[in-house]
């Protein structure tokens, strides 16, 4: 990782090595910021806090070893980006301001991907961490990790079983509640199509009627009209006299007629008179037509206007013309079909509620069969590693208990409380020596014993369901002497299949790391590129005997830490 401007961190470059790599430095020199760094490459919240005073930006950039076809390495292809020579090159920016910007592989994402990879990528454990694991919900989803497909395959089948039973109760419930409600739409639906029935409309009739009766309501206009354009056309035989346009037009024909082979221009003029005089009689002969047609009925003028008033009735209510009238009653009708249906709903949905419940009940047991049986073997192991971790009579059990509830499942012959991971209250017990009754860890464990029984718990993982690298952030606290060189000792045995980092103040637990680095301050109060050093041979010995007794230069130290080392040389 390269760090700059974060924190006291100016600008330093992390090498992290497979194994064990230890980070130790004086207090404040910003050993945290190795662990805060790690985070943000991993979708950790930002802070503007963490900026260094003056600077307009930090920025963590880190590469990361990935497989191909690994869980990480497929999710970040999705995202877009490249693996670098098997690597995956990730950077975070933090502005001055709180910004925060993600880069992957080449490819801005959003904070949230590099949240995904964390789970496949590294376990974080730090004094928060600590407490993450006095949660129940966490420490029945640890159960459930080591337990491996003997819970993952039920619980698969019972979470589907519970998302089908809340959506078939919320259903249910709606039909029962709502019944009142929906008996009401279903009558105003029925009175609507009832309605509707009576009068029979067909698609487009108020259009057809509104024109029917615009002509009839204006007969005795419209034949005048027709009669007096029949005559301007035709001639009025009545009035021999007048002039009509056939009679002229005719006789313009006529006059070109005599004359059109001498000029083509004129013969053309004379063949479109002709097509008008044929235009004209047609249109005479249909005004004709018309006068003698037009019904003046004043009876159908009468019928008309009382089935439009019908039609209007059911417009006012139904829809803004008779095709939407006609469209609603479509949709009620489907609609009454439904709601007629509820009573035979409600049956099935009942009938499938039961089922699904039967069969929670099933799967509900068959978790807790296989929580109890996985508890029992996590429970000796973890012991087993708090054995060796300077806690010889410890003892670490789990309680899987259920709460009684008349409204829930039946597990063992009970009718218990059940929640979208089983009916199980999982709760990790600790009794740290013979004769003290189990209780919570979160009560039964001091601050040297909770961070002993995390390491435990991590190395016990380690075997089941590994991931590429564990940082733990002084998983040491409250614990020192031989408890320490044993947590050094577990947590070199963890690096034997994982790569794990370790803040640190502890000697004892530096001394087993394949790789020490130091971080130290400049005289100004920063971190700087050469701020991080990788610590061999004699520069290991000194820091190991600052770590010791706080004197680089004490023979005494010295002796001690040679001794450590060689130590853990021997152990490994």
């Amino acid at each position: 990782m390269r760090i700059r401007s974060l924190g006291v961190i100016d600008d330093a470059v992390v090498e992290l090595s497979p194994g064990f790599t230890a980070v130790t430095g004086e207090t404040g020199a910003g050993k945290t910021m190795v662990v805060t760094s790690l985070g943000l490459l991993l979708g950790g919240r930002a802070d503007a806090a963490l900026v260094r005073i003056g600077s307009p930006s930090a920025v963590v950039e880190g590469r990361i070893s990935v497989a191909p076809g690994d869980a990480a390495a497929v999710r970040a292809e999705e995202a877009g980006a490249e693996l670098d020579d098997g690597a995956l090159i990730v950077s975070r920016t933090i502005s001055a301001e709180g910004r925060s910007r993600a880069h992957l592989g080449g490819r801005s994402v959003p904070v949230g991907v590099l949240a995904e990879l964390a789970d496949d990528l590294v376990a974080v454990h730090g004094q928060t961490d600590q407490q993450g694991l006095l949660k129940p919900a966490r420490q029945r989803g640890a159960l459930d990790r080591y337990a491996g497909e003997a819970v993952a395959g039920p619980l698969a089948k019972y979470s589907e079983a519970y998302r089908r039973l809340r959506a078939v109760s919320a259903e249910l419930e709606e039909l029962t509640t709502r019944a009142r409600e929906r008996a009401q739409e279903a009558d105003l639906l029925r009175f609507g199509l009832a309605e509707i029935e009576a009068v029979e409309p067909r698609a487009g009739e108020d259009a057809e009627l509104a024109a029917e009766a615009e002509r009839l309501g204006h007969a005795e206009a419209l034949a005048s009209a027709a009669a007096l354009a029949h005559g301007a056309l035709a001639g009025d035989p009545e009035d021999p006299e007048a002039v009509d346009a056939t009679t002229l037009v005719a006789g313009a024909g006529r006059a070109l007629e005599a004359v059109r082979s001498h000029d083509p221009a004129l013969a053309a003029l004379a063949d479109r008179i002709g097509e008008i005089s044929i235009l004209l009689a047609d249109v005479a002969g249909e005004l004709a037509g018309y006068a003698d047609n037009l019904d003046a009925d004043p009876r159908r003028l009468a019928a008309v206007e009382e089935r439009r008033a019908a039609l209007t009735s059911l417009t006012r209510k139904y829809g803004e013309n008779i095709d939407a009238v006609l469209a609603w009653a479509e949709e009620g009708a489907a609609r009454l079909t439904e709601l007629d249906g509820d009573d035979d709903r409600i049956g099935e949905l009942t009938a499938e509620r039961d089922a699904l419940r039967d069969e929670l009940s099933g799967l509900a047991q068959a978790l807790t069969d296989a929580r109890t049986e996985a508890a029992a073997r996590f429970a000796d192991a973890v012991t087993a590693e708090l054995a060796s971790l300077a806690m010889p009579h410890a003892r670490v059990s789990f309680a899987i208990r259920q709460t009684e509830d008349p409204e829930g499942v039946e597990v063992g012959g009970r009718t218990v409380a059940y929640g979208p991971h089983g009916a199980d209250e999982v709760e990790l017990l600790l009794a740290p020596h013979p004769g003290a009754p189990p209780r919570p860890i979160a009560k039964g464990a001091s601050g040297g014993e909770l961070s002993r029984v995390m390491l435990a718990v991590e190395v016990v993982f380690a075997g089941t369901d590994p991931v590429p690298t564990y940082l733990f952030d002084e998983v040491d606290a409250g614990v020192g002497g031989k408890a320490a060189v044993e947590i050094g000792r577990r947590l070199a045995k963890l690096a034997k299949s994982a790569q794990v980092v370790v803040v640190t103040h502890l000697p004892q637990v530096a001394a087993f790391a394949d790789r020490q680095l130091l971080v130290e301050k400049t005289n100004d109060g920063s971190v700087t590129r050469s701020g991080v050093t990788v610590l061999e041979g004699e520069d290991r010995v000194r820091e190991l005997s600052r770590m010791l007794a706080g004197q680089e230069d004490s023979e005494t130290a010295r002796a001690h830490a040679e001794e450590l080392l060689a130590a853990a040389r021997a152990d490994g």
